[in-house]
């Protein structure tokens, strides 16, 4: 059960991470076509920001992603760069799922509930195996003087 979920995840990730790219892409030329600015920020460096801005996150989703599809096709568990990654990606899809209810909807919510559902299956799948702690040695200890 655990490859297909990991497999799952790595699939969404990765549709999540094309999606925040399109988003922030429409958001930057926007904010260039109107020439929009906050505060008397200049709008090329505000579209420049928000092209950077979507670039790196969809980077860090395909990141997840793939550590995500390695350990799905392994079928290992991922290192601890990786469940770092993970986990790193599991709060940042909590946090903004408490964000979005508020400003975009219960579907949104939904969907990162989701997302956030699936990283913590993959990482709680792949998390040690009970008994697989340090091997208890066959020698007697040495008796008490």
């Amino acid at each position: 059960m655990r490859r297909p979920v990991a497999i799952v995840t790595a699939l969404v990730l990765f549709g999540e991470a094309v999606g925040i790219v399109l988003i922030n892409a429409v958001l930057a030329t926007v904010t260039e076509n109107q020439n929009m600015s906050l505060a008397g920020m200049d709008p090329k460096v505000m579209s420049a920001g928000t092209w950077v801005m979507g670039g790196v996150c969809g980077l860090l989703l395909v990141l997840c992603g793939l550590v995500a599809l390695l350990a799905g096709v392994r079928d290992r568990s991922p290192g601890r760069a990786g469940r770092i990654a993970l986990i790193g990606c599991a709060v940042v899809h909590g946090v903004l799922g408490a964000v979005t209810v508020g400003l975009v909807g219960w579907g949104a919510f939904a969907f990162m509930m989701a997302v956030l559902a699936l990283l913590v299956l993959t990482l709680l799948s792949y998390g040690p195996e009970p008994g697989a702690e340090e091997p208890v040695s066959d020698t007697a200890a040495p008796a008490a003087a």
